[in-house]
C-alpha cells in the first residue's frame, strides 16, 4: 500500500509520521485491497483548540472513501478519520457479500 502524507502549515514530525503509517498498516490488514492512501493534515490558524484537522482518501479498487475529522491533537484526528473509514469499508464489503 501506498501512503502520502501531506502537512500543511507545519512540517510533520517522524514520530507522528510513524503513528500515521502503523495505523494504516493496522487498517490494510482489516482491509487487504487497499491500493494507496493520500493523507493530508492541516493545522488550522484559528483559536480554538481543536484546530488539527485530518484529511484521508483510500483507494480500493473500483472505488474511493474519504474521511475528515478535527480535534485538539493530530493523533486523536487520525484516529477518529480511521474509525470512519473503517465503518465505510465495512459498509462496503458488506454491500458486495450480499
Amino acid at each position: 500500500m501506498n501512503i502520502n502524507i501531506d502537512s500543511v502549515h507545519f512540517d510533520a514530525d517522524k514520530k507522528l509520521i510513524e503513528f500515521i503509517e502503523k495505523k494504516m498498516e493496522k487498517l490494510n490488514k482489516k482491509q487487504n485491497k487497499i491500493l494507496g492512501a493520500d493523507i493530508k493534515l492541516k493545522l488550522d490558524k484559528a483559536t480554538d483548540t481543536q484546530n488539527k484537522i485530518a484529511e484521508i482518501k483510500i483507494k480500493v479498487p473500483g472505488e474511493d472513501f474519504f474521511a475528515k475529522k478535527q480535534s485538539k491533537s493530530f493523533e486523536e484526528s487520525v484516529d477518529t478519520t480511521i474509525s470512519a473509514l473503517e465503518k465505510q469499508l465495512a459498509r462496503y464489503k458488506e454491500k458486495f457479500k450480499k
